[in-house]
């Protein structure tokens, strides 16, 4: 059996950060989406991250990185309390539990905020975990990435509120 990983840690998006998340959505495009997109539709996909806009998503937002060992090997972000735009982790600790960890926080607090619902433009390879997490497809797109279309499904998880909780004073 192969050696465990540390156990992740959260933290906020900093702007020192872009460059590594950069490098994570592009190697993570590259190396875990061949299955799903053709070579020149993945080199589109990678190339977002080397736009300004890029940088200005990822401030905009709320940006939760996850650290093996203080090191950013994924992020997550969450426009308008349900919109999840970005989330990537890195091949070398794909499927150890920090694409998980990362959802389920942002999940949490989008319930604490009053979020009713989530919805993501879930990539064909990353269906299967937003199905895993209770989303449902509600429709599939086709997105311009310069020249190239790749295919995508928007997905929805209805969210239940927190139980109301009064607070003694």
């Amino acid at each position: 059996m192969g050696q465990s990983m540390p156990k992740p840690g959260l933290r906020p998006f900093l702007p020192s950060d872009v460059s590594t998340l950069a490098e994570i959505l592009q190697a993570s495009v590259e190396e875990l989406t061949g299955e799903d997109y053709s070579e020149s539709q993945q080199e589109a996909w990678a190339a977002v991250a080397e736009e300004e806009e890029f940088a200005e998503l990822l401030a905009k937002s709320l940006t939760l990185v996850a650290l093996v060992e203080g090191s950013p090997v994924g992020f997550i972000t969450l426009e308008n309390n349900e919109q999840i735009a970005l989330f990537y982790v890195h091949p070398a600790v794909a499927g150890q539990g920090v694409g998980t960890m990362l959802y389920g926080a942002v999940e949490k607090l989008a319930a604490a905020r009053g979020a009713t619902r989530l919805v993501a433009d879930a990539s064909d390879n990353a269906r299967p975990f937003f199905e895993k997490h209770g989303f449902q497809a509600q429709r599939r797109n086709t997105v311009t990435l310069g020249d190239e279309w790749l295919g995508n499904t928007t997905m929805e998880k209805r969210l239940t509120p927190p139980e109301d909780r009064t607070f003694a004073s």
